[in-house]
């Protein structure tokens, strides 16, 4: 059944009140507290590509309080981590004569992969089956994660040395990727102004209960989108494809990325319709990261970003095609 008028205005209300929960703790980035809950209720994943101190465990931890019920994870990813560090593995009982499933800390509602590019590709890998199929499998043995379900992963930009860069394959299973980036002058005299009390010390009130989380999943997927607007999106999708500087466009993935992600937008804006600039708000943290550049494009300093704001100057929306 189709979103109601009555129940966008309801999931706008509850999303504002998680954002506000949030920027008590993640002080003066509204925007990127959005992306994540917009994520979270996509059913989708982040990357946060970020320096160190910027507050990226911060970010995962209140969410994660502002859901009564829920739990959150944070795993430091470094060079010797295995796979099992993360998925949990079969330990033999002696009293029982079996073997017993300890999971890891992948078994959260919101897991921080703290600097996942300094891990093996292999330990990276550990992470693509949950991510895209909620559940993982060791010893041939299926294990489900419980919902609501999200990574929240980081990597630094800066430091190259000692990291592995992420496949293309892992970078689609992101939902979104954005940046937290430095707070403004006034954000940063609120934050020393609390120097005295450490972030880990603060907890938030809960706001909902983690069924309202899973109820507005499911309202999420009940937004319309006009043919016109799918049509737009395919378009856009397209487009990133034929751009010379574009080695490889976005993916089939991304379009649908695109599609779910623009509909929590609308729902969060109080709507029950997908409209052109839903779309527009969404592309960007969409789809930059699935386009693998031409490395001589690269070198000249074009970037994913700047091709996608190109793509959408040339992409006319819905509205503007007959004029």
């Amino acid at each position: 059944m189709p979103m109601t008028p009555e129940q966008a205005t309801w999931f706008a209300d509850v999303f504002n009140r998680l954002v506000a929960n949030v920027e008590q703790v993640v002080l003066g980035k509204t925007h990127t507290i959005q992306l994540a809950f917009t994520s979270l209720l996509s059913e989708g994943h982040l990357l946060l590509e970020d320096v160190p101190g910027t507050g990226k465990t911060s970010l995962a931890r209140a969410m994660a309080q502002c859901i009564q019920g829920s739990s959150s994870s944070r795993i430091q990813f470094t060079p010797d981590l295995l796979p099992g560090d993360i998925t949990g593995v079969s330990i033999f009982d002696q009293t029982a004569g079996k073997f017993e499933f300890h999971p890891g800390p992948i078994f959260a509602n919101i897991v921080l992969a703290d600097e996942i590019n300094r891990a093996s590709p292999k330990t990276q890998s550990a992470l693509l089956e949950v991510m895209e199929e909620w559940h993982i499998t060791v010893d041939g043995i299926e294990h489900p994660v419980a919902p609501p379900f999200m990574v929240i992963a980081t990597q630094n930009p800066i430091e190259q040395s000692g990291t592995y860069e992420l496949p293309e394959a892992q970078l689609d299973r992101f939902l979104i990727k954005t940046s937290l980036g430095y707070p403004d002058h006034a954000s940063t005299m609120r934050i020393l102004e609390g120097a005295a009390i450490r972030s880990s010390d603060v907890t938030l009130p809960a706001v909902i209960p983690e069924r309202v989380i899973l109820e507005m999943i499911k309202h999420a997927r009940t937004v319309h989108v006009d043919a016109s607007v799918l049509d737009y999106i395919s378009r856009l999708v397209d487009a990133t494809r034929s751009v010379p500087e574009v080695r490889l466009g976005a993916s089939v993935r991304g379009a649908l990325s695109l599609v779910r992600s623009a509909k929590t937008w609308a729902a969060s804006r109080g709507r029950h319709y997908v409209i052109p600039d839903d779309v527009k708000a969404m592309v960007e943290p969409v789809l930059s990261h699935r386009l693998v550049l031409d490395p001589e494009a690269e070198f000249d300093g074009v970037t994913a970003s700047a091709i996608v704001g190109q793509v959408l100057l040339e992409t006319p929306p819905p509205g503007d095609r007959a004029a």
